[in-house]
């Protein structure tokens, strides 16, 4: 049993209870709860195994008992009861767009649509076009987004969609009547894969807007364009969304449309506490109170600051605290980009890069960094081309003397000397103690023997971060998003062991991994476990990944002091021994 086994059995327990019509406020309580669990600082698992749930806030007494009972035996009865009553292919209708609970429910009942398949023959027939509160057009769209799914995927990673956003940034931009233009949404809060991205613009003619972003080259199909709304799809099934208000309305749309959901009933909620309704487009005097006129807000930090709270960064937007903050002038001052000095763990072609050491130096001082750590796969990593004892030793040499030329240049670079060393099924090393003595940092990682149980994989890591020659633990749950899922660890016990041996952990930026999740950095920073934003860059081009990393961060709660590689070359050196 692990943390998500809990949170996702809870989802789907709300997801039944949304078909089968019940109270909303059932589904909201399983559905919040669930993210408790999954952002919860300790070890839940354990503590829902105990029955030592209480006073967690979001999870009652009712739910207390569900979490008992699953951890504790494995299974939950009053879920598997749910469950029996729909078929397992059901929930294959839930990743259709334009079908919610409620038509599901209605073609479930009415044509026995139990599974896509059945869906895509009833709408063909014409069957679902004679259904009430469907038609043809209905069943054409269904049709549409079958076929749409079927040669698209249903998430992106954060990585993916940047790019797109900001060719869609730069070209609403340029229009003439464009004030002002964000992307708001997931994206904006920098979550780790979005479903699709939503643009908000100012201008004082909306439907020019709306026209010109559906009328793009990039655009793949429109799905819906209005007067102030817009929907398309781009050629990569991406969904962008585009609202067109005007410009004293943008702060507040801003806000809305940015998110979360749970962040946003909680602004609502202060927002009603003095009196007023919080909406979309503007903040207003609450009917029957006596508050005055609200003022029209230029920006998200005047909305902020009338309801007495700091600016919340968007990338904290999602209730695990920040609200609280914000009220209590409590909110860190988050890691910029700008504050990193330079980064470790980046390949060459001495593995599996794509440029040379010195290729690799340049374009780390092309960013204006002060160092790069080089971190090439060891030996057992043999289909990424490791390196071996004698290559290794060689690379050590290579990049000696490279920093000897940096040295009598006069540049204030270097590179250091690491190697990404693989941590065996039984939690030993790849290379030995004397080798990995001879490097400036090591940075350890498992490319293999995922499928382990949670406790072992757990006592492995545990085993590597116990080696004092290991200076920082590598993509700690081993996931590859939207490809792969982490594996079974327990990752504050993991954390708790990079406490007690100081040693850091990566945030893995590549856009495929981002990884340690940003979920869990309040507890390592609780820990006083410091992170390294690292690229895992195997070309030149993939050092940018550092902008991944620097959002990532923020989203963790993250300080300057809390990143390694801030540091200024000094500092990193003194730390290293180096």
């Amino acid at each position: 049993m692990i943390r998500d086994t809990l949170a996702d059995t809870l989802e789907e327990i709300a997801l039944l209870l949304e078909l089968k019509g019940e109270n909303p406020f059932k589904i909201r309580a399983y559905r919040g709860g669930a993210d408790t669990v999954r952002q919860f600082a300790g070890d839940i698992v354990a503590k829902a195994k105990e029955g030592d749930l209480k006073g967690i806030k979001g999870i009652g007494d009712a739910l207390q008992q569900k979490l008992h009972e699953l951890a504790s035996t494995g299974k939950l009865e009053y879920y598997e009861n749910l469950r029996a009553e729909f078929p397992e292919s059901l929930f294959e209708l839930f990743k259709i767009q334009g079908l919610g609970p409620k038509k599901i429910k209605a073609l479930y009942e009415s044509l026995n649509v139990d599974s896509v398949a059945k869906l895509k023959e009833v709408c063909e027939s014409g069957a679902v076009a004679e259904l009430s509160g469907f038609g043809k057009k209905t069943a054409e769209k269904v049709l549409e987004a079958i076929a749409f799914r079927e040669s698209n995927a249903d998430r992106f990673r954060l990585g993916d969609v940047a790019e797109p956003v900001e060719m869609i940034l730069e070209a609403l931009r340029s229009h003439p009547k464009c004030l002002r233009v964000e992307a708001a949404g997931s994206f904006r809060r920098a979550k780790e894969t979005v479903h699709d991205v939503d643009f908000l613009v100012a201008t004082s003619k909306p439907k020019e807007l709306t026209e010109f972003f559906a009328g793009q080259d990039w655009v793949r199909k429109v799905i819906v364009q209005g007067d102030t709304k817009a929907s398309v799809y781009l050629e990569n099934g991406l969904q962008c969304d585009l609202r067109a208000v005007s410009n004293d309305e943008f702060a507040c749309a801003l806000a809305y449309f940015t998110g979360s959901k749970e962040h946003n009933v909680a602004m609502r909620g202060r927002a009603n506490d003095r009196g007023y309704t919080l909406n979309e487009y503007r903040l207003a005097p609450r009917e029957g109170s006596d508050s005055e006129e609200a003022p029209v807000f230029q920006s998200e930090e005047e909305l902020y600051a009338f309801l007495d709270m700091d600016f919340v960064a968007p990338e904290l937007r999602e209730n695990t605290g920040e609200i609280e903050a914000a009220a209590e002038n409590e909110l860190p001052r988050l890691v910029e980009l700008e504050n990193l000095r330079g980064t470790f763990h980046n390949h060459t072609v001495a593995s599996d890069g794509k440029n040379t050491l010195e290729e690799m130096a340049a374009a780390a001082m092309e960013l204006g960094l002060q160092y790069l750590g080089i971190a090439d796969h060891s030996k057992s990593s043999f289909q990424a081309n490791g390196l071996d004892e004698k290559r290794l030793r060689a690379q050590i040499e290579e990049i000696g003397a490279l920093n000897a030329g940096y040295q009598e240049g006069g540049q204030n670079f270097r590179i250091f000397a690491g190697n990404e060393v693989d941590i065996l099924k039984d939690g030993s090393l790849d290379f030995d103690d004397d080798l990995l003595g001879e490097l400036d940092y090591v940075v350890a990682s498992v490319h293999n023997a995922m499928t382990q149980k949670e406790a072992e994989m757990t006592k492995r890591l545990i085993k590597a971060v116990s080696n004092p020659n290991v200076t920082m633990l590598g993509h700690l749950s081993g996931r590859l998003l939207l490809r792969r899922e982490p594996y079974e660890v327990d990752i504050p016990a993991v954390i708790e062991a990079c406490a007690d041996t100081g040693t850091i952990i990566e945030l893995n930026c590549n856009p495929w991994r981002l990884d340690m999740d940003w979920r869990w950095w309040k507890l390592a920073k609780e820990k006083g476990v410091k992170c390294s934003i690292n690229p895992d860059a195997h070309a030149t081009g993939q050092l940018d990944y550092l902008w991944f990393g620097a959002k990532l961060a923020r989203k963790g709660w993250l300080t300057r002091k809390d990143v390694f590689n801030t540091l200024p070359l000094g500092e990193v050196e003194e730390f290293l021994n180096c």
